[in-house]
């Protein structure tokens, strides 16, 4: 008996949808009266889940197949699977097949919303070099509509220039124009620390978009770039940190500050270009940072190495030069500085990798190459010690002729370089010489 009742109410839970519904009150073998039929679950009922499919009976629809094809359609299931996965028990099996489901649902309607994969893989918008990108990471942002990438159904693009990201569809909102046309074409920084003027000078606007934005956050929050020191909306700043060159260069500060997503690109693209002459726009900080003035006798040390490395063969074979090519405007002067260098100084790395490279240089030109030992010099006023060279820290090097002598020789003679007047008597003979050969 118990084996019926069981079968009985398996058939009542999975009637044939192909059969003709009986007659209210009437079975469907024409028997006595047929059991109340039980009410239709509301949305709000958790047994509502039936209706999405979560149902196990033989003709339910596949998990992966959506018969909603409008947009509408698939918010309203959306909707009516976020209350069913509320109301259903915590950590079910129900709970979790709705969950499944309504990731495929989400993803469906990114699917419709989003243009197919027809798409050119190089797209101009804005002095913007777009190239469509075959990823399929899902951890990427918009910098448009500021929402995920689903780069699995989703085309996305990627400025070659500025590294901005967007969605297809966003392509024709972009209104700003890439970054690394302004560092190509103005090469230079703000250096006033967080130059703020108010909302008020702004219209209560974001600075990038011209989206209302207020402090109380209505109807958008205002946020404070510290680099320009105007406001933006969330869309366009994302709280994003960075170093800001003012407080790098006024303060020695490289505590990383809030900055928006243009000025967070900008920095980015700037970062490694060697545009600070510190000399001109901060002197005293070398009397107050030890470390820069290291870094400063290393790279005065190198220049005077340079002449020896570009005519001797086996230091051009060797590409000596290279190690620096990372940072080439140190074998080109010694005055100009990369926000790059000075983060290096600050944490101590750029010291220990420049020492390295000036112990490499020195010990070519002072060991390993004859042709470089020959180029170096004898101390003309004590005519004693080793073969001296420019860059050696117990030297000095004269103004005029360039000769090198040992600093305490140097200093102590009260005479002109020997070297100078050498050179003086000879002009001077030469043209004694030429007078008297003009003379009848």
């Amino acid at each position: 008996m118990a084996y019926d009742e069981r079968l009985a109410r398996f058939r009542q839970a999975h009637l044939n949808p192909f059969n003709k519904a009986p007659e209210q009150g009437e079975r469907p073998d024409g028997g006595g009266p047929a059991p109340a039929r039980r009410p239709d679950p509301s949305p709000g009922d958790p047994e509502g889940a039936l209706d999405l499919g979560l149902a196990e009976d033989h003709f339910s629809r596949p998990v992966g197949l959506i018969l909603a094809s409008d947009v509408q359609q698939l918010r309203q299931a959306i909707e009516e699977c976020k209350r069913a996965i509320l109301a259903l028990p915590e950590h079910s099996e129900r709970q979790k097949d709705a969950v499944v489901r309504l990731i495929h649902l989400r993803l469906k309607l990114q699917e419709l919303k989003d243009p197919g994969e027809d798409e050119p893989n190089i797209r101009v918008v804005l002095e913007h070099r777009f190239y469509k990108e075959k990823s399929k990471s899902v951890k990427q942002m918009c910098d448009k509509c500021s929402t995920i990438i689903w780069g699995l159904i989703q085309t996305w693009y990627t400025c070659t220039g500025c590294y901005y990201r967007c969605h297809s569809k966003c392509l024709p909102l972009v209104s700003k124009p890439c970054v690394r046309a302004k560092v190509s074409h103005q090469a230079e920084y703000q250096l006033s620390i967080c130059p703020e003027s108010g909302l008020d000078s702004q219209d209560y606007r974001c600075a990038e978009c011209r989206a209302p934005v207020s402090l109380r956050g209505v109807p958008s929050e205002a946020r404070q770039c510290d680099y320009t020191g105007l406001y933006y909306c969330s869309s366009c700043h994302w709280n994003d940190l960075a170093v800001v060159p003012a407080r790098a260069i006024h303060n020695w500060d490289f505590e990383p500050r809030k900055v928006s997503r243009c000025s967070m690109r900008y920095l980015a693209l700037m970062v490694s270009r060697p545009v600070l002459k510190l000399r001109e726009i901060n002197p005293l900080l070398f009397n107050y940072v030890e470390e820069l003035v290291e870094i400063r006798k290393l790279r005065q040390d190198i220049l005077l190495m340079k002449p020896y490395f570009i005519t001797c063969k086996e230091a051009m074979e060797a590409r000596l030069l290279l190690q620096l090519q990372d940072r080439q405007h140190f074998v080109e002067n010694d005055e100009m500085y990369s926000l790059q260098d000075l983060i290096d100084i600050e944490a101590g790395r750029l010291s220990c990798s420049l020492t390295e490279i000036h112990t490499l240089f020195a010990k070519h030109i002072k060991l390993d190459c004859e042709r470089c030992q020959a180029k170096g010099f004898v101390c003309e006023l004590c005519k004693e010690g080793d073969v001296l060279f420019p860059f050696d820290s117990h030297t000095s090097v004269c103004t005029d002729c360039s000769a090198v002598f040992h600093r305490d020789c140097y200093y102590d003679n009260s005479t002109t370089c020997p070297k100078c007047a050498r050179l003086s008597l000879r002009k001077q003979s030469l043209f004694q010489d030429s007078g008297t050969e003009t003379d009848p």
